[in-house]
């Protein structure tokens, strides 16, 4: 029997050839019910040559396989191809130029027994309420909680012609290899149209890093099997769920609360921008609350062979705050007088010590967003946006999103190539070539900290950073700097700590003496002329010696006031974020809470922090963030466990047993529902009293344009003009 006969067989299906009508495309239409009431399907294709042109069998067999899960196999179609999925339009271009896939199709790139097509980000959307029941339009408190019971997706509607390009691709292909980004949202992006378009062919993963012709290529040489990375899709799916969870139905009831209360606009609560919110509320109560209190130091001016340096009076501990302030006025002028009226002071004890700085590490997103609020005053989901288009239309630096600064090991071999791709690109780098040492690896190759992407660093397709525009390339010239600085030698400097005495007063003079410049040659602003705006120089002392005699050449009696904690940039805020276990009270979640875990991930925290600010939570003057009235009034109201940061870390870390396989997705979900339906419960009968005006449903933007009054100038005496940080 031959092997199409066989397949009938198996099939059960009477389908005589001889009375299969040939189509114009090759295809035949087959006869009888063969996938009836099956949920579940696979798909075989047949051919025979018995004629000239190829007549093509389709049958439909039962597979009793979750079509989501990687191990779902079918046997391969013959006449199907090798179907690469990307995140988006300009990913695929990417891929399919070096595939040689050139011919432009429906909604893909078309090539040799291989397509290449696309999503635009998620091309399916969690069903709203009303998709379950009509009721739900309606927002009422008696609804509350809602809680699909089989979760639905829904074709996103600006995206629905390609999504019908991807599904009738996903049907027509033998194998497919999930191209989208290297993360949890990637593999979300692909798995969720594999299982929604019923897809149960075998799957390879393209886990790219980078998207230079180079490293696509090496990628490709290294498919990874999609069992290796299908937990990320649940981890992402998780994550999805739980926001719906709690955005849809916290949003409801603290709107419909708002509303018995007078209040007329939408409160929307999540399980991640709540607590995120509360960081900020917590931080501008600390600034409104601040009382500033005096304190008073002497810097005293210092001269030795001709040479003047300054020296800080210390003053005694049962005079001063825990930070060493002296809060004892008379004792401060009694000193300052005393040391005046001293013709010298007397060095009792010096000691130099060699210092060894490493190189910092090559940049994760949320550290290079840090800098670039503070350096360049960059938002965050402004310096992602830069970033990712350095990325994907430049191709000058590997995958952004990473969480993650170290380097592998593997990668160390591309140094010298790229290296020398930023050289010759770059004529200002021509000083740091002869400290450039290619084979020197840092503490950033290990492969133990590795996670699944990398440091962002330069590729090997360099060019003249000259041609970007002036954001792109300055937060370009950060990236490659860090990098650099792994081949360049520790920063080096001799510290000196001089003690003298004076008048019985005790002074204290520290100096600074740069002994290597190392891996600080590097950095942007050592290849560039100065503008005025550096931060002093160290000091660099004289030779001193114990018993040595300096003249006091002049003496100020500093008159000062301790400052408040500083508002949250974006920067500061992402890093709140990523470090939020330091920031939990509660012993308990702090126990449980990893040192590393951190609210949101490195590829939503900006775009969190852009909703609060759309949604009129936050507002911003210059850098600074400061919480709205709205934003009180609603941290106030949730229960705490919602605005806690340490409750959503927790469940980050359950997110993190799911990808890691100690929790399954519907555990988690049934968690997660079990605690948000207490939440409500709870709440129902809560009584709010909200400020400010209402943000209109379906609007965002900012309404309150006034900066609050208890910002940072609360509590200052405006008289003394001098200042020093809390």
């Amino acid at each position: 029997m031959c092997r199409w006969q066989k397949t009938l067989a198996t099939a059960s299906v009477d389908t005589p050839v001889g009375k299969v009508k040939r189509c114009h495309n090759g295809k035949l239409p087959v006869h009888g019910n063969v996938e009836g009431k099956l949920a579940k399907c696979e798909e075989f294709s047949l051919s025979s040559m018995a004629t000239s042109s190829c007549i093509s069998i389709q049958i439909k067999l039962a597979m009793p396989v979750n079509p989501a899960h990687p191990m779902a196999f079918s046997s391969h179609r013959s006449n199907g191809m090798r179907l690469f999925l990307c995140e988006k339009p300009s990913q695929a271009k990417d891929i399919a130029k070096v595939l040689g896939a050139n011919r432009r199709g429906d909604g893909c790139w078309v090539g040799t027994d291989v397509t290449v097509t696309w999503c635009i980000g998620h091309l399916l959307e969690t069903a709203p309420p009303d998709s379950y029941d009509a009721r739900y339009k309606r927002w009422v408190l008696a609804d509350l909680p809602i809680i699909p019971e089989k979760w639905k997706m829904l074709v996103k509607p600006k995206t629905a012609s390609q999504f019908k390009a991807v599904k009738r691709l996903l049907g027509e292909a033998r194998e497919l290899v999930i191209a989208t980004d290297a993360d949890r949202e990637g593999e979300m992006i692909a798995r969720e149209l594999v299982e929604h378009c019923r897809y149960r062919g075998p799957i390879s993963r393209l886990w790219l890093s980078a998207l230079d012709d180079a490293s696509i290529r090496k990628a490709l040489a290294a498919l990874k099997p999609g069992t290796e990375t299908f937990s990320l899709y649940h981890s992402a799916l998780g994550r999805s769920r739980a926001d719906w969870l709690i955005g849809m139905n916290m949003s409801r009831l603290f709107t419909l609360l708002g509303r018995q209360s007078g209040y007329q606009g939408v409160l929307p609560v999540g399980r991640v921008q709540t607590p995120t919110l509360r960081l900020v509320v917590d931080r501008d109560r600390s600034i409104a609350d601040f009382v500033p209190v005096a304190y008073w130091a002497i810097d005293v001016q210092l001269q030795s062979a001709g040479e003047q340096f300054t020296a800080q009076w210390r003053a005694p501990e049962d005079a001063c705050d825990d930070q060493g302030r002296c809060l004892n006025q008379a004792l401060a002028q009694q000193a300052a007088a005393a040391i005046g009226a001293a013709s010298s002071a007397r060095a009792m004890k010096v000691a130099t010590e060699r210092v060894r700085e490493a190189a910092p590490l090559p940049f994760d997103l949320g550290t290079l967003q840090e800098l670039c609020s503070k350096k360049f005053g960059l938002g965050a989901q402004e310096t992602l946006d830069i970033a990712q288009a350095l990325y994907e239309t430049h191709k000058l630096i590997t995958y952004p999103r990473s969480d993650c600064g170290y380097l592998p090991l593997s990668q160390h071999s591309e140094a010298p190539a790229i290296l020398a791709a930023l050289q010759r690109a770059d004529t200002s780098l021509a000083p740091l070539q002869p400290h450039l040492q290619p084979q020197r690896r840092s503490r950033a190759w290990n492969d133990a900290k590795v996670s699944a992407h990398h440091g962002i660093i330069p590729t090997a397709a360099a060019s003249d950073p000259s041609r970007l525009p002036a954001k792109h390339k300055a937060v370009y010239t950060l990236i490659r700097a860090r990098y650099l600085a792994q081949f360049l030698p520790n920063h080096e400097y001799d510290r000196t700590q001089a003690e003298f005495d004076c008048a019985g007063f005790a002074l204290r003079a520290v100096g600074k003496q740069i002994v290597e410049p190392g891996w600080r040659r590097a950095l942007p602003e050592a290849l560039t002329p100065a503008k005025g705006r550096e931060a002093p120089v160290a000091q660099v002392l004289p030779l001193l010696h114990e018993g040595q005699d300096c003249t006091v050449a002049g003496v100020n009696l500093k008159d000062l006031w301790t400052q408040p904690p500083k508002p949250f940039t974006e920067g500061d805020l992402i890093k709140a974020m990523k470090n939020v276990a330091k920031l939990v009270d509660d012993p308990r979640l702090k126990q449980k809470l990893k040192d590393t875990t951190g609210i949101g991930t490195e590829a939503t925290r900006a775009g969190i922090i852009q909703g609060l600010l759309d949604r009129g939570y936050l507002v911003k003057h210059g850098k600074a963030l400061s919480a709205t009235p709205a934003a009180f009034s609603l941290i106030d109201a949730v229960p705490r466990a919602i605005a806690d940061p340490g409750t959503t870390a927790i469940w980050e870390q359950a997110l993190d047993m799911v990808q890691s396989g100690e929790m399954s997705l519907e555990e988690f979900v049934a968690k997660q529902s079990a605690w948000m339906s207490k939440q409500v419960e709870r709440c129902a009968g809560l009584r709010l009293t909200i400020s400010g005006p209402a943000t209109p449903a379906g609007r965002s933007g900012t309404p309150w344009k006034k900066k609050r009054k208890s910002g940072t100038a609360a509590g200052k005496r405006t008289r003394k003009p001098k200042t020093a940080a809390q």
